[in-house]
């Protein structure tokens, strides 16, 4: 594996421009950065002939010689992987990031690592078949759980993952550097390069679903702590007389207001006789989904809005201490299930609004995320930009 990556800081900060902000002419590169029309030719020709840039015609005219149009070369090909609870899917971008093609299908994650990557591997293959992608710039995973070192650590969710080596098994695999990292810090990293949080310098992303978790971007830079474990917050407890999780605890966050936590409630609300909905659905079905809740809820069914109000108000006290602890000029909320997004925004805002302090709160909006699932798939590709990127 043959890693080409600039030679140094004012190579890097050039790719990155190119990367973040697409083609620039060679006056902008230069007016941006501040480089002398010297140093900024023989970088850009360092570049081009290292095949991480190319020249993309001529410039629009800014009053005589019209300057030429410099982008990143064709050849810079990103691969994402993003592997849930009970999926995995992957996809290929160009050099900034914009996702050319994506696959993805259910899996049985808690079989072990070893045939979720092969078959990640093979999906990746795929697309590259398909695209004619001859090599590979880097690849980025997304996990859901804790990450050290390029190794799953302590995964509820990812039984039997405990240090497995997934960088150098991805690397090995795909013949490209490859970077791991938590979902929700990808996920993040997404929003950052390509959704709302990308005027923001601090903001807040907050991941919903199976996994609960936290990605922070303080100063522009993703935040990973002492540990990379910043932004664990699936298991804050909320009470210990509350629900059993799955980390052997009682009232955690995720508990209540993860996936599992919902439909515990809701097949409660069924049995004890609150919803007709509900009811119908388990006796039908014999189990309850988080669609269904969304369904029932949508529908009008009090229980179900009712629980689904209580999860997104246990959310919102934990967002009050977050918000106040580190001021986020936004926050932003992903993973919500379609149809119960807006009933969770109005409840949480409610609780971040009342509790939280004015100074903090006066000007930061609580939104919805708009990039959906595309988040992990961008946020990825950005992780293995980012190392790529950097100056060896």
């Amino acid at each position: 594996m043959t890693l080409v990556r600039p030679e140094n800081p004012q190579q890097a900060r050039l790719v990155r421009l190119l990367r973040d902000d697409g083609p620039r002419s060679r006056v902008e590169l230069g007016d941006i950065l501040g480089l002398s029309r010297s140093t900024l030719t023989t970088e850009l020709d360092r570049l081009v002939a290292r095949g991480l840039v190319e020249t993309a015609g001529q410039a629009a005219s800014r009053g005589g010689r019209r300057s030429s149009l410099l982008r990143l070369a064709g050849r810079v090909r990103f691969a994402s992987v993003v592997v849930a609870a009970d999926r995995i899917n992957v996809a290929l971008t160009d050099g900034e990031l914009n996702v050319l093609a994506e696959t993805g299908e259910p899996a049985d994650v808690r079989g072990g690592p070893e045939p979720v990557i092969a078959r990640a591997v093979e999906l990746v293959d795929k697309l590259r078949a398909e695209l004619g992608v001859a090599e590979l710039t880097g690849v980025g995973i997304a996990l859901p759980g804790p990450v050290d070192g390029g190794t799953s650590v302590a995964p509820a969710v990812l039984p039997g993952w405990q240090r497995f080596p997934v960088r150098d098994a991805f690397a090995t695999e795909l013949g490209c550097p490859a970077l791991v990292d938590n979902d929700a810090n990808v996920l993040a990293l997404g929003e950052q390069h390509a959704g709302i949080g990308r005027t923001f310098d601090d903001f807040l992303y907050l991941k919903l679903g199976t996994a609960i978790g936290c990605g922070l971007v303080l100063s522009g830079s993703l935040y990973r702590g002492a540990t990379s474990s910043a932004g664990d917050i699936a298991h804050l407890p909320l009470g210990e007389d509350g629900p059993v999780c799955a980390c052997g605890e009682f009232g955690c966050l995720e508990a209540y207001c993860g996936d599992a936590g919902l439909i515990r409630a809701a097949s409660a609300a069924a049995r004890g006789g609150r919803s007709e909905l509900l009811a119908a659905r388990l006796a039908e079905t014999g189990t309850l989904t988080v669609p269904d809740i969304a369904s029932a809820a949508t529908a009008g069914d009090p229980a179900a809005q009712a629980l689904v109000r209580d999860a997104a108000r246990r959310v919102g006290r934990v967002l009050v201490g977050l918000v106040s602890f580190f001021n986020p000029g936004i926050v932003v909320i992903g993973g919500a299930p379609d149809g119960l997004g807006h009933i969770l925004l109005s409840e949480i805002r409610g609780v971040v609004y009342r509790r939280s302090a004015p100074l903090a709160t006066g000007t930061m909006p609580v939104v919805l995320s708009d990039l959906a699932d595309r988040a992990a798939l961008v946020g990825a590709a950005r992780l293995a930009s980012d190392y790529v990127f950097t100056s060896g």
